[in-house]
């Protein structure tokens, strides 16, 4: 196997082990197969992997306890742990413990594939916080979009006039 293409997938589901395998190696990259920690552990020793799919629910036991066990073993291993339990505990955990990436099942081969590659730029974040009136403006659209767009009620949930809801509504719209 060469160091970029092998990867272990560990997981005690037999046939989505072999599904995914065999997905796998429709891209080219050739995955061996470990149903448990000890099975894991073995591959381990025994070849070189770059990349591992780790489940996180293993018949019983529990994939985050195996996770810095395989990194010991295999520093350099990226490890993403898929699992049909996903929760965000678990998903932080999982990040604290060393994994790179944390999917819940049912996931495509892109998307695992994907999850594997890194994050080149930061998610489009505004330079800078929004006005207090970009604030305000935001919370009367939400609460006049909870009302059904009843100006009366709108203004009884906001504690404001009716006629100050108006104006407000009314000067919005003429900058937009």
């Amino acid at each position: 196997m060469s160091k970029q293409q092998a990867w272990l997938l560990i997981d005690d589901d037999d046939a989505f082990l072999q599904v995914l395998q065999r997905s796998l190696g429709r891209q080219g990259i050739e995955a061996q197969l470990a149903h448990g920690h000890q099975e894991a552990k073995n591959a381990l020793l025994n070849g070189t992997f770059h990349r591992c799919v780790l489940d996180l629910n293993l018949a019983g036991e529990s994939g985050l306890q195996l996770l810095p066990e395989l990194l010991d073993m295999h520093p350099d291993l990226e490890i993403l742990v898929l699992t049909g339990y996903g929760s965000i505990a678990t998903a932080v955990e999982a990040m604290r413990r060393g994994a790179v990436n944390y999917l819940c099942k049912p996931v495509t081969v892109n998307q695992l594939l994907a999850g594997f590659e890194p994050i080149d730029a930061p998610p489009d974040l505004r330079a800078e916080p929004p006005s207090v009136e970009e604030m305000e403006w935001e919370h009367i659209q939400r609460v006049l979009n909870e009302n059904e767009g009843n100006v009366s009620a709108t203004a009884r949930a906001l504690n404001m006039h009716r006629r100050t809801l108006q104006r407000k509504l009314q000067k919005h719209s003429r900058w937009r």
